[in-house]
């Protein structure tokens, strides 16, 4: 299981220590050191939905100009979340072919 996040995200340490205790190997990637890639990005939208996978609630998405946000289509969301890794929702789950996007209730059932 790969689990795609920031080392200082809430979420994410909650669904590190969750896996863990349940007796899950985690392999960790931060994306603010290690970034993700274009083609990654969008295999996670893919599975997913690039709305989900767009994390509009982030201090990088408030810092972004008026003319990044308006007119946003999918095409234009990947191309933001490329080069802004922080603007992908946390955590970003990789386990036996499925993609769970954020640590929700949904998600705790299904990995738990």
């Amino acid at each position: 299981m790969k689990l795609y996040g920031l080392k200082t995200c809430d979420a994410c340490r909650k669904a590190i220590r969750a896996l863990k205790e349940s007796g899950r190997a985690v392999d960790f990637v931060d994306l603010r050191a290690d970034g993700a890639s274009r083609k990654q990005i969008e295999a996670w939208a893919k599975a997913a939905g690039w709305r989900k996978l767009l994390n509009r609630s982030s201090t990088t998405w408030r810092g972004l100009d008026a003319a990044d946000k308006e007119n946003l289509d999918e095409k234009k969301a990947l191309a933001l979340m490329a080069a802004n890794p922080t603007l992908i929702k946390r955590p970003v789950i990789e386990m036996d072919g499925k993609v769970f996007i954020g640590w929700s209730d949904a998600t705790r059932e299904a990995l738990l």
